[in-house]
């Protein structure tokens, strides 16, 4: 027997490695050495190696292995798999305004959770962040045992959690892709996957969508208009257009509203909501949105000094720009006056998150004399929070619950609420959306203050602006 070594685990919990040395007069000397702690912090860094930190699940590159593994088993076997891609819907907010701890307490408890809810025979991994995978392996029903198991997980993940005394709602969406149905291949199935996880978000969260072949359409779609959305400025594909914002007391015109246009080469016109959510996903809305201030500043520049421009402004440029920089160059090109610019913010509760960093921002740009416009506000305790947290000077009424004031109670409940809440916070209100006298009328009898819509002028291109002969014609609106 030639020199040798083994490792032996004593019952003690000890490992110990035993090596056996051939001496030369024919006998042997062993040496007994204690390696228990080297052993210990081995196996230590193979599982670190393979698991979350956080949760204990398998990692992304555990999750490979085990994907390849399922993927030879189906070559050599003909064993069906299926992955299931998820992650959590509403996770920011939790990170956002109970601090990432909480956070990071939640994604443990999804996890226990998500492995309450398999076999032992499946998988469950963590790839980052809020994302979430899990290989489903040899279901007599491979499609039934998907579906099951996609609804068992949501109805799981959509029961409250408490965290820290806090009751914490959160839902999950996702995705599923067959395999061989949708194909073998490791990377195939994860992106199909993935499209048909993006699919189930962009259909409402909380769902789930089984991967079909025009969801691989649809994504090339998309990256080919990401694409030409990054060149669309330079090639000046964009345009503003421009709707009249009315004094509802005097009928007179206060002010227009820019709207952006992309004029695509060759599908035309494109409205806001065919790529603003895009630009915003891929942060292209960053440098659009300066476009669309420097623009729209120029323009206003020109006409006559009581009319002001409103222009939408994303939570994403306070968060990834120097939004006030931004605005004083906009403003000294221009030679715009800051107290004819309104800068209206829709998705204000991403600012609310972080209203120490962005509030600054907002009585710097107040004090140059910018208003700053809360846009499509709701009631309750998502108006009153957002209005005390903020130095909002307006608000505006989203246009649903403005043409549906006239006709249905609740909005009317709604938009007397939003009304009677602002003009005791000292803030002007105004409404979108507005299309017919009733509508007018029934604002105008609660207090509203300004009012947009086809009643008064339809959003069209700067050269089509013709103010001197829209101010008369809002005149006579009854």
């Amino acid at each position: 027997m030639p020199n040798a070594t083994e490792i032996r685990e004593l019952a003690d919990g000890r490992t110990v490695a035993i090596s056996r040395q051939l001496m030369p007069d024919g006998g042997w000397l062993t040496t007994h050495e204690d390696i228990t702690e080297r052993a210990r912090n081995e196996r230590r860094i193979a599982y670190l190696a393979q698991h979350d930190l956080l949760t204990g699940l398998a990692n992304r590159a555990l999750f490979s292995e085990k994907l390849d593994e399922a993927a030879k088993r189906l070559q050599r076997h003909g064993t069906i798999f299926t992955v299931l891609m998820l992650d959590l819907d509403r996770f920011k907010q939790v990170n956002d305004t109970l601090g990432h701890p909480a956070g990071d307490q939640l994604l443990v408890e999804v996890a226990l959770r998500l492995k309450s809810s398999l076999r032992d025979t499946d998988v469950v991994a963590r790839l980052g962040g809020d994302e979430f995978a899990i290989i489903q392996e040899n279901e007599k029903d491979q499609h039934e045992g998907a579906v099951l198991l996609a609804r068992r997980i949501i109805a799981l993940i959509e029961k409250p959690f408490d965290i820290d005394g806090h009751q914490v709602g959160v839902g999950t969406s996702v995705g599923i892709a067959f395999a061989p149905e949708h194909g073998s291949d490791v990377e195939v199935l994860l992106k199909k996957a993935d499209l048909a996880l993006y699919a189930a978000k962009s259909g409402g969260r909380n769902d789930f969508c089984v991967f079909q072949p025009e969801l691989t359409e649809a994504a090339d779609i998309q990256k080919s208009i990401e694409a030409e959305l990054r060149g669309a400025i330079s090639r000046h594909e964009f345009e503003l257009h421009y709707q009249p914002i009315i004094n509802a007391t005097t009928r007179g015109i206060r002010g227009v509203e820019a709207l952006v246009r992309w004029y695509h080469p060759s599908k035309g016109m494109l409205a806001p909501d065919q790529f603003l959510p895009l630009a915003e996903a891929t942060g292209l809305i960053v440098p659009l949105g300066e476009w669309i201030l420097r623009q729209a500043c120029l323009d206003a520049a020109a006409w006559p000094p009581h009319l002001r421009i409103a222009v939408n402004i994303s939570a994403s440029q306070f968060i990834k720009c120097n939004l006030l920089d931004v605005i004083l160059h906009a403003l000294a090109d221009s030679g715009l006056s800051p107290d004819r610019l309104e800068l209206e913010i829709a998705d204000v509760g991403l600012l609310e998150a972080e209203q120490a960093r962005h509030l600054p921002t907002i009585q710097q740009l107040k004090n140059l004399g910018v208003s700053i416009v809360l846009d499509g506000c709701g009631v309750g305790y998502t108006a009153a929070g957002y209005l005390t947290s903020f130095p909002f000077d307006k608000i505006k009424i989203d246009r649903p619950l403005a043409q549906g004031f006239a006709s249905r109670r609740d909005h009317g409940a709604v938009v007397a609420s939003v009304v009677a809440l602002a003009h005791g916070l000292g803030i002007a209100t105004a409404a979108k959306g507005v299309e017919n006298p009733e509508q007018f009328d029934a604002l105008l009898a609660v207090g509203i203050d300004f009012a947009q819509g086809y009643l008064f002028g339809r959003p069209v291109p700067h050269c089509e602006l013709d103010l001197d002969a829209m101010i008369p014609a809002t005149r006579n609106v009854a």
